[in-house]
């Protein structure tokens, strides 16, 4: 679908809360919510009641996001490595052009693996969806070279590989926390088996009582520890074990969906190049015999002419219907792109709250463990400052005197 004329606007004019407004890559002005993404040709309007975009003319712009026209070009640098200016043949129409119906000349954009840019040095500064917030949306639509070889990597992949990296770092965490468990099991069951010892069993008196209770407060703080060993597995270990369970499933089935769009934008691409090398055949073609009617005139070259130029424009026809269906493909690839890498920003979010939360409930049960631990040594502190060695005494001569009578001397 062609756009409609665009209208004259003053930059003094005032745009609804949440509109904004670019020019395309032809010099178009259009409206960008940056709520909702809905694009529009016209401007919207700040009358309540009345819709911002009229039906027809929203679906003549693509879905610009993040800044991008209708081919989903990207503002940022682009790694020259991996350019390839394409030079304009004939009259063809521009590959990836926000109006089909247009004729733009091929110098003002570029194309990576297949994907369509916008030149850097035509194309002025996009505007990011989220400017000042790094999101995954603005920054991962060129493909990066890969460190480990000479190929490339393509930025949703990249994004992907953070998402699995973080599964892979939730799950060694579960892991370190269950070794954690494991200590703590095994020093309260060392603490329970010394408790049970017999050492130093025989004394008696105050300190006797103490030395009691020391031997008890270890059974105590066995105690403590075992149930903080059990809370650290039911609210820390397991949450953070079971936290997505179809976490690699659901990223290898949103890695298929990304990169079939992928593939066949390639596909579309690949067919374009074939409709263009068709049309510069019979172009060619088409001149040759022209060329060959202007020496002999004959019945036959004319004939040859009419069928060279039917020819010459059906494959101009096949061209223009491979580029349509390549500036489909390409829209659709980029809308999932927008919606795909937007849901990865708030899985990770998300990932990343609920670790904090759970690695808070770890310190929190540290802090209880501590002070249970203090609580089993306050009787202790008690019967230690009750110790009274004078006290003691009394008591064990008491029970065990032999006799109050002393020896005297011998008489003659």
């Amino acid at each position: 679908m062609v756009p409609p004329p665009p209208g004259e606007e003053s930059q003094t004019v005032v745009l609804p809360p949440g509109w904004q407004s670019y020019l395309s890559p032809q010099g178009r002005r259009y409206y960008v919510n940056t709520a909702t993404n809905e694009t529009t040709w016209e401007r919207p309007s700040s009358s309540p009641g009345i819709p911002a975009s009229p039906g027809p003319h929203r679906s003549s712009l693509p879905p610009t996001v993040n800044g991008y026209h209708a081919s989903g070009t990207p503002a940022h640098p682009l790694e020259t490595a991996h350019m390839s200016v394409r030079k304009s043949t004939g009259d063809s129409q521009n590959l990836g052009s926000s109006s089909p119906g247009k004729k733009q000349s091929k110098e003002n954009t570029i194309t990576i693996n297949c994907v369509t840019f916008p030149h850097p040095d035509t194309m002025p500064e996009q505007q990011l969806l989220k400017p000042t917030e790094w999101s995954y949306c603005d920054y991962f639509w060129a493909d990066k070279k890969d460190p480990q070889g000479n190929g490339t990597v393509a930025g949703f992949e990249l994004l992907l590989q953070k998402q699995l990296k973080g599964k892979q770092m939730q799950k060694e965490m579960s892991e370190f926390i269950r070794e954690r468990i494991k200590i703590e099991e095994e020093y309260a069951k060392n603490l329970a088996k010394l408790s049970q010892n017999s050492l130093a069993a025989q004394e008696e008196g105050s300190l006797g009582e103490a030395w009691a209770q020391v031997k008890k407060s270890l059974a105590d703080e066995a105690e403590v520890h075992l149930k903080f060993s059990a809370k650290l597995h039911s609210e820390v270990e397991k949450p953070l074990m079971n936290f997505r369970e179809n976490f690699k499933k659901d990223m290898k089935k949103c890695d298929h969906h990304i990169t079939d769009l992928r593939k066949q934008l390639a596909s579309r691409y690949a067919a374009v190049e074939k409709a263009r090398k068709a049309l510069t055949e019979r172009q060619r073609d088409l001149e040759m015999k022209t060329q060959q009617l202007e020496i002999k005139l004959s019945n036959k070259t004319e004939e040859d002419i009419k069928k060279a130029r039917r020819k010459s424009t059906q494959a101009g026809d096949d061209l223009m219907r491979c580029v349509d269906l390549y500036n489909q493909a390409q829209s659709k690839w980029f809308e999932e792109m927008v919606t795909t890498t937007l849901e990865l920003e708030r899985l990770e979010v998300e990932r990343v709250e609920m670790i904090r939360q759970h690695l808070c409930q770890y310190t929190q049960l540290r802090h209880e463990t501590d002070m249970f631990n203090q609580s089993t040594v306050e009787p202790v502190d008690q019967l230690l400052r009750k110790v009274d060695p004078a006290k003691d005494r009394e008591l064990w001569v008491r029970e065990h005197k032999t006799g109050n009578i002393r020896p005297v001397d011998m008489e003659i």
